[in-house]
């Protein structure tokens, strides 16, 4: 069955994505808003709303939430990301009222009790500092501050203590109606789902809303060419090296993602077998991509020996160079199978096909079915992958960190030296 897409009269986008044969459903509200709306002032407070609807929404008690939810063999989650804060329910087959009606009144109907976000700033404040005590988080948020210095996008999700503290009931309030304005929300249902029960429990829970436009759209990300080093006594050297990329509306998006899979998206990538199987300077290495609305960055993780950590920066270089020369035909076919079976597979569980959808709408106004994405990936050729890493490279820009003992602390502008030197 076809998924559909439809506008409420205010703007609240609706998709109903029905999976035959299934007994459960996934239901998402998401809100094309999040931490990269925040000015400095209020870093953190999407994440901490997340947090404060969970409290009591409506009239039922934080406890009251989850058990009307559960009660029903269900469970309910959120997430807060750069441009995107989700609320999501699993539910068994007929489970789609009450999802609705616990996700709307949490967007819309939160409690937001003093002495409740008394504690729940707290608890946020342990979740900094332990993300802060973790070494592997603790470098990608220093990685993400260097590439987007003094930007939105380079703040942390999660705010600081003193971000947070200025927070009160009213002001919490207000920051909610911005950042869940109908203009940039969208309900999405996958599963077991009806489409004329679907459209009329959303027009129900949300049309009533008036329409208007929330939290303007932050400025694109500007890639910095920023290094974070910073000593701590570790077993490992915990490394990310950054180049900067297109974004989601990018039309090299899939050329990129390819790039990627090629460079260090499993154990056949370059990176893997010429670091850790041919030479054995690390355990854990693999590349990604992070993709905005607009603008992104490639990067590269890796654990690895501190004495080691300059010869893998200049392994990772070395690579990215390779890469951009030249593919074969049997690593793109490689790579195209891998992120084909990456989408499909997770368009066979309701709730990442809802999400999938859900960002669709927001990025692209439409939904596109897998037959068009396969098309697409399927059309990129060796000479796209060489286009990208060119790309990539022309800026002469690297950004990046390093956590762990002295010894390691130069990769990163080791790195940036490499590739400008190749």
């Amino acid at each position: 069955m076809t998924p559909t897409l439809h506008t409420l009269a205010n703007g609240v986008r609706v998709i109903c994505d029905p999976m035959p044969g299934l007994q459960t459903l996934a239901l998402s509200v998401v809100a094309g808003r999040g931490a990269a709306h925040e000015d400095a002032g209020r870093s953190g407070w999407s994440h901490l709303m997340e947090h404060m609807v969970f409290k009591g929404a409506a009239g039922r008690s934080a406890r009251q939430i989850v058990e009307a939810v559960e009660s029903q063999g269900g469970q309910i989650n959120a997430a807060t990301g750069y441009e995107r804060t989700s609320f999501q329910i699993r539910a068994l087959a007929g489970g789609l009222p009450l999802g609705m009606e616990i996700l709307s009144d949490l967007i819309l109907r939160p409690t937001l009790d003093a002495a409740d976000l008394k504690k729940e700033k707290a608890v946020v404040a342990q979740e900094i500092a332990e993300a802060a005590d973790t070494p592997d988080d603790l470098v990608f948020e220093l990685a993400q501050a260097a590439a987007y210095e003094g930007q939105s996008h380079g703040r942390p999700i999660l705010g600081t203590t003193a971000s947070l503290k200025p927070a009160d009931p009213a002001t919490l309030e207000a920051w909610r109606a911005a950042l869940y304005a109908p203009d940039r929300l969208v309900v999405s249902a996958a599963g077991a789902v009806d489409e004329a029960q679907l459209l009329a429990l959303a027009e129900a829970a949300f049309g009533h809303l008036p329409a208007r436009t929330g939290a303007p759209q932050p400025p694109a990300p500007v890639f910095t060419a920023g290094v974070a080093a910073k000593s701590r006594k570790l077993e490992q050297a915990h490394l990310v090296l950054l180049l900067p990329a297109g974004g989601a509306r990018d039309d090299d998006y899939f050329a990129q993602r390819l790039f990627v899979e090629i460079l260090g998206g499993g154990m056949s990538s370059r990176l893997f077998q010429e670091a850790r199987e041919n030479r054995g300077l690390a355990y854990a290495i693999d590349a990604w991509s992070d993709t905005y609305s607009e603008g992104g960055m490639l990067g590269v993780y890796a654990g690895c020996a501190a004495a080691d950590a300059a010869e893998l920066a200049r392994v990772c270089a070395g690579q990215i160079l390779g890469l951009t020369a030249g593919v074969t035909e049997a690593e793109l076919a490689r790579a195209k199978a891998q992120l084909k079976a990456h989408m499909f597979m997770a368009r066979e569980q309701p709730l990442s096909r809802a999400e999938q959808a859900a960002g669709q709408a927001l990025l692209f106004g439409r939904l596109y079915s897998p037959a068009e994405l396969a098309e697409v990936i399927d059309a990129v050729g060796p000479e796209d992958i060489a286009r990208i890493g060119g790309r990539m490279l022309e800026p002469g820009l690297t950004a990046g960190a390093v956590l762990g003992s002295k010894a390691a602390l130069g990769a990163v502008e080791l790195f940036g030296q490499s590739l400008k030197a190749g």
